[in-house]
């Protein structure tokens, strides 16, 4: 990509973009409209691929292997689709993460998008969730009983969080970005049965989904804590970053040297 290039739960699909396609180019109301969207559509299909899955099949196996792969393309494409609007972040954590990481270059995310972004993520989540149960003849809202408290669920969301926050922001240190769309997805597909938790790794999935009481809910009185963890798990997935892509000031002799890092690394 010619300019900046986004970070986030789906950065922008290709490093080629023309800069009249990236998502600094747009209209913040563009790309906030693309974030709610987005994250509605993504909670649509987590929700409404765990209400088929259970109306097919008790088997509990077959339902999360279902519901994990509707999400992994699911996400796919909407990465693809909205990456090069907003950089499909969809995840306040990631959006948190980049305007963290540029707060003093500049380039990333910035207060005024943040502001922006995080609610129509929160929004989207909600609206998700009540799309998928209007669709499948649920109550429209109807607060989720699914227990999510114990302390083994929220190491699992940690874990799941951070590892996501690397791969992200490793992506983009390494200027591998065009490769998002594929490892992101395959990541959280991956995550949902790696982690205890099933790898929410989102606090605005986290809330859209404690307003649905089905396969993929959580009681809202888990939800606190669930985006505690989160972001814990997104400060953890930084430090992880910072150490592991370490720029150094030489090349130490004799080894290879990494890859260049764009120069607007990490958006």
């Amino acid at each position: 990509m010619s300019v900046t290039k986004p970070v986030g739960i789906a950065p922008a699909v290709d490093a080629a973009i023309p800069a009249d396609a990236a998502p600094s180019a747009n209209p913040l109301v563009s790309r906030a409209a693309a974030e709610l969207v987005g994250t509605a559509a993504l909670v649509a299909v987590v929700v409404g691929s765990g209400i088929q899955a259970t109306k097919l099949t008790q088997d509990v196996a077959l339902q999360l292997l279902a519901n994990s792969t509707a999400t992994v393309f699911g996400l796919g494409v909407l990465i693809a689709l909205l990456g090069p609007v907003s950089g499909a972040h969809f995840n306040p954590v990631v959006s948190l993460a980049e305007w963290w990481t540029t707060r003093r270059t500049g380039g990333g995310v910035t207060p005024r998008e943040l502001a922006a972004y995080v609610p129509a993520q929160i929004a989207g989540a909600i609206a998700g969730a009540i799309l998928a149960d209007a669709m499948f003849g649920e109550p429209l809202v109807k607060w989720s009983t699914h227990d999510r408290s114990a302390g083994n669920l929220l190491l699992g969301e940690v874990v799941a969080t951070a590892g996501l926050i690397l791969l992200i922001f490793g992506l983009a240190r390494t200027d591998r970005l065009r490769f998002a769309p594929v490892a992101v997805a395959s990541y959280i597909g991956a995550a949902y049965w790696f982690t205890s938790s099933t790898s929410f790794a989102n606090p605005a999935v986290t809330v859209g989904r404690a307003f649905t009481d089905t396969f993929a809910g959580i009681a809202p009185a888990s939800v606190p804590a669930f985006v505690g963890v989160q972001l814990v798990g997104a400060v953890v997935g930084l430090a992880l970053v910072a150490v592991i892509f370490m720029r150094g000031t030489t090349e130490t002799a004799g080894a290879p040297s990494a890859p260049a890092a764009p120069a607007d690394t990490l958006n």
